[in-house]
């Protein structure tokens, strides 16, 4: 996992994956462990995940980035490397206000990783950089 959440929660996130690994299943105690730490984000990011909602975006270079269809039906963008999602909740509850560790879709990036249901989408450079370009079109 990156070194980029608290230790607490990166130890969560190996627990899973490792449960993830010898099962192919979780348990409640991950459930209540995950609110506890991440609060209401957590429900919401079990969700997106449950309906397969994360997508990784690779280059042949090794760029990746996270695509998130969020519930309201819209493509997020997410970086796990450095922590970021491009929804206004990241921005606002996250940045502005501290209130969170990080939105649903950023969580939901994590356990996906963690729990093996990313898909996978395999993308040229000059696609992936459209795809970074249009986000900071949609903010500007």
């Amino acid at each position: 996992m990156d070194s980029t959440l608290p230790a607490v929660a990166e130890e969560l996130l190996k627990e899973i994956k490792k449960a993830f690994q010898e099962t192919s299943h979780g348990t409640n105690v991950f459930f209540f462990r995950l609110k506890f730490i991440f609060g209401p984000s957590a429900v919401p990011a079990l969700d997106l995940v449950d309906q397969r909602s994360v997508t990784r975006v690779m280059s042949p270079s090794g760029r990746t980035a996270y695509q998130v269809l969020g519930s309201s039906g819209k493509l997020y963008t997410c970086y796990s490397s450095c922590h970021f999602c491009t929804c206004p909740a990241f921005g606002f509850t996250v940045l502005q206000k501290s209130e969170s560790l990080l939105c649903k879709h950023i969580l939901a990036v994590y356990l996906s990783r963690a729990m093996g249901a990313c898909q996978e989408l395999s993308v040229s450079e000059e696609q992936l950089t459209s795809i970074l370009l249009a986000e900071e079109e949609d903010e500007g």
